[in-house]
């Protein structure tokens, strides 16, 4: 099968299949206290020009995105993210169940938080019986595939620390961003003020895992206790940390996001002269939403999967992954024209 569905149905890169292997290979310490976890945490900081970061590997997005909250907030703390952000719409729940923190969800047009639409919901500060405004949190790229550019990412920090607030950058697909916006992590994050924020790895050609840096020490303190409590601590962690070798020592992480993003624009390309379509947001990543009618959809699923954004206009959603290829790119529109013209 091959579909536009997600980023989480493609396969595991070579390289990093056989970065597995290669550290299968013995016996070593559990628990992260080996030689792959090390260097796989010095090739972060490297990334990053930073010896201080002390990096952190979980197996999944929502996991390190709870673990990510509990750092930052305590019971009586709220949330603001964007309406649309992941942690509100497909973690059921966990991060208010896990944190105890209010979740403030704010409308956008395209995914993007901005400080005039978080300024509002900053108020209640020192009122008990107010929760408490804590962390902003972004998704970089949001869930409608757009990219906050350096200075959009700066001007939230900036004001998240004004209000004694942190800024917590989902970074599940942070790679994608990168290749866009052709900057380096470095200087999307901590040049920018981000306080924490996540290394996506399983939407980008691993197996699974992903990587939580706290840029603050205060949130790096309690870490190792909320990853284990929430069930995010692997015992082999060798195999985890093997991946993120090559990852990002060899690029991996970015060929792999351009690649992706790059067939997101062939299909872009593409698919606009379709009679009838609706491109409905910029195409800055590796995802595309567009609507057409419905028997057009329908017909469209007989043979290819995706998924409904929203389906009050039947809006849909298009995921390109690092193995897309050109041939599923015009097979799908080979048949897509067929059911329009």
């Amino acid at each position: 099968m091959r579909s536009f569905g997600s980023d989480n149905n493609s396969g595991v890169h070579p390289r990093i299949l056989k970065a597995i292997a290669e550290a299968n290979n013995d016996h070593t310490i559990a628990y992260g206290d080996d030689q792959w976890t090390r260097e796989a945490e010095e090739a972060i900081r490297v990334l990053l020009n930073d010896s201080g970061i002390e990096p952190w590997f979980l197996f999944n997005g929502t996991g390190a995105n709870v673990v990510a909250l509990q750092a930052c907030t305590l019971p009586f703390h709220s949330i603001l993210c964007a309406s649309t952000a992941h942690i509100a719409v497909d973690e059921c729940g966990a991060p208010v169940k896990l944190t105890g923190a209010a979740l403030k969800e704010i409308n956008t047009p395209d995914g993007k938080l901005t400080p005039a639409l978080v300024l509002p919901h900053l108020h209640g500060f020192g009122f008990e019986h107010h929760s408490q405004p804590k962390v902003i949190v972004i998704s970089q790229t949001t869930e409608l595939g757009t990219c906050y550019t350096t200075d959009e990412v700066r001007a939230l920090a900036d004001l998240a620390h004004a209000h004694d607030m942190y800024l917590f950058v989902d970074g599940t697909r942070i790679a994608n961003a990168c290749a866009f916006l052709e900057v380096t992590l470095k200087e999307i994050t901590t040049d920018c003020g981000v306080d924490i924020f996540t290394l996506g790895g399983t939407k980008n050609g691993l197996m699974f895992g992903e990587a939580l840096v706290p840029l603050r020490k205060e949130l790096a303190e309690h870490i190792k206790y909320y990853r284990k409590q929430t069930t995010q601590l692997y015992s082999k962690m060798r195999f985890l940390s093997a991946q993120f070798i090559p990852y990002l020592n060899e690029g991996l992480w970015l060929e792999n996001a351009s690649r992706s993003n790059a067939a997101a624009q062939k299909l872009y390309i593409a698919m606009r002269p379709v009679r009838g379509i609706e491109i409905t947001q910029p195409v800055q990543s590796n995802a595309l939403f567009f609507i057409l009618p419905k028997e057009v959809t329908d017909r469209l699923r007989e043979r290819y999967f995706f998924y409904d954004w929203d389906e009050s206009r039947n809006e849909m959603r298009l995921v390109c992954s690092w193995d897309t290829t050109d041939e599923d790119i015009r097979n799908f529109i080979a048949y897509l024209k067929q059911l329009t013209d």
